[in-house]
């Protein structure tokens, strides 16, 4: 028997077998990767030294010894066909058993998650592109639904609302897979939000202290540092054990860019997972954004850490649902917004919550972003977010342009956990902090008109003035609990009332780096206990007495 090349007649041999196989009632399942191993491997074992083509006998002895495997089955699969494609929304007919939530495939290896179902049509939203899709594709079920990866290897990692990597090479360390949608722990499995979150923002945990657990809804016009003050809260996490998650909803790809290049300066990349849909990307992919993220988060939170999300924005994540709403054929309401809008973000921040010892001890920590038009916080996703959320920190326009920034509105903004997630040393620093800041405000008014005031009030007002450019602080620079401590001693014990303005952030500076130097074993007791005793508050008053006269700035007036 004459010997034939390998490829070309081991190509034809398979080619024959599984055709011959494929008229077989029940069709035939043929495993040719195996197949084709098995033919290689008998061929390099009977390759004669200096030549490339092996014997016949042996490629039928392995075609023989492959047949015994073939095993005839039945496959019942429900197709569909693509009755209109556009926009990142098909419609489809069949799929007579397809369900809400279900992925199906098409023939361009994209798939669809169906949302609507009617007789006999269903509409699926895209998760990738549209391209090369049209009328009369089949579309195949996959009784699947949409799952995303989860574990401690995603940690570090920029990926997109599907788990797929955007940034370096290689697989995902993923422990397992889970469904976007998840009911949110119930009543009985939560604990109270008692336990303070560091945010390095003097603004916020002097005056809207954010706990563990808890749902603090950042709102403000665009250009006002809603981002900024987020990203101080994930960089202020480096020295705790808090893990972080990032999601980006809409956002200019440079403005995600920028953040991560943030991220990665001060080293807190390594324990953020970055979730990243871009304006470019399918409406289905913004929609399922935040959920995808919260997903990941879940999972550290079930091991028993605490955790930090950001969502950047949900003004857009609505955005990208009414768009699928309106090309869906739902009915509109409210500013064409879907009537089931609020559900939709209620269902995703109901998942924040503190756990109880039982249920493993974690917590997630939710920090939602909204942005309103003109400060109108009571436009309608707004109002919403508002409503869900434990609090809200309302950033000011006005108070951006006069370079005070973060420019938090502290007579709009609350947090409803309040002091109880506030360490005692703040709490006990910061007492009359914003009846102070509140009364400043009021006869600040009065002196803009050139009213004339007395000498005590201009010495409130000449104190107030100073309270709040104290309480500002350069973006992404976060500080230690023990610095904001300090700081703001000097500023309600009065040593900085004789301070110029121009000087202050001098002052501060040289006064946080000659406590470091005199006093570093208080410093690590305050970051590490968070409590201030009364023995510690004479030793920080005495320093900064001495820094003080130092400084010589009683020596010095202000001018009114």
């Amino acid at each position: 028997m004459s010997d034939f090349d390998a490829r070309s007649d081991m190509d034809r041999i398979i080619r024959a077998l599984t055709e011959r196989s494929a008229n077989m009632d029940g069709g035939v399942e043929i495993d040719r990767a195996s197949l084709v191993q098995t033919i290689s491997d008998r061929a390099a074992e009977s390759l004669v030294p200096g030549r490339s083509q092996f014997s016949l006998p042996d490629v039928l002895n392995a075609l023989d010894q492959q047949i015994d495997h073939i095993k005839s089955v039945v496959r019942f699969q429900d197709v569909g066909t693509v009755q209109h494609i556009g926009e990142g929304v098909a419609t489809i007919s069949g799929l007579p058993n397809a369900g809400t939530d279900e992925l199906v495939d098409f023939p361009t290896g994209v798939q669809g998650l169906i949302l609507n179902l009617d007789r006999g049509l269903c509409d699926v939203i895209l998760l990738g592109s549209d391209e090369g899709i049209q009328g009369g594709d089949l579309v195949t079920s996959t009784g699947e639904r949409v799952r995303v990866p989860v574990g401690q290897g995603l940690l570090g990692q920029v990926l997109d609302p599907l788990g797929r990597r955007l940034m370096g090479t290689g697989p995902i360390n993923a422990s397992e897979y889970r469904f976007l949608e998840r009911s949110a722990p119930g009543i009985i499995t939560r604990t109270p939000v008692n336990e303070p979150l560091h945010t390095g923002s003097k603004t916020i945990d002097a005056l809207v202290p954010i706990g563990r657990g808890q749902r603090e809804l950042i709102v403000g016009d665009r250009q006002t540092g809603k981002t900024t003050l987020a990203v101080d809260a994930i960089l202020s996490q480096r020295h705790t054990e808090v893990a972080c998650v990032y999601v980006a909803i809409g956002q200019k790809k440079s403005s995600s860019l920028a953040v991560i290049e943030t991220l990665q300066k001060a080293g807190a990349l390594s324990y953020t997972i970055v979730v990243v849909s871009s304006p470019d990307d399918p409406p289905a992919l913004r929609y399922i954004a935040p959920y995808a993220g919260c997903t990941m988060a879940e999972y550290l939170v079930d091991n028993g850490q605490d955790v930090l999300i950001v969502y950047d924005d949900l003004s857009k994540h609505a955005d990208a649902y009414r768009e699928l709403s309106l090309l869906l054929r739902r009915p509109p309401g409210r500013e064409a917004y879907p009537g089931d809008i609020f559900y939709l973000h209620a269902r995703l921040l109901e998942r924040a919550c503190k756990l109880n010892a039982e249920a493993g001890g974690g917590s997630l920590t939710a920090l939602p972003i909204v942005e309103t038009q003109r400060g109108n916080i009571s436009s309608y996703i707004p109002t919403n977010l508002i409503s869900i959320t434990d609090g809200q920190i309302v950033l000011d326009a006005d108070l951006f342009n006069q370079g005070i920034k973060p420019a938090v509105d502290t007579g709009r903004s609350v947090s409803r956990v309040g002091g109880a997630a506030q360490t005692s040393a703040m709490r006990s620093v910061v007492r009359d902090l914003r009846l102070e800041l509140s009364q400043y405000e009021e006869v600040a008014r009065f002196a803009r008109f050139g009213t004339e005031v007395d000498d005590a009030t201009q010495r409130q007002i000449q104190r107030g003035e100073r309270l709040r450019a104290v309480l500002t602080q350069p973006p992404h620079q976060p500080y230690d609990l023990s610095a904001e401590l300090i700081v703001l001693i000097a500023a309600t014990e009065g040593f900085l009332d004789h301070v110029p303005l121009d000087q202050l952030p001098d002052f501060e500076r040289e006064l946080l780096q000659h406590m470091a130097g005199d006093h570093p074993g208080m410093i690590q007791q305050l970051d590490r206990t968070g409590e201030l005793t009364k023995d510690t508050r004479h030793i920080i008053i005495d320093a900064i007495d001495d820094f003080a006269k130092h400084w010589g700035v009683q020596s010095k007036s202000i001018e009114p």
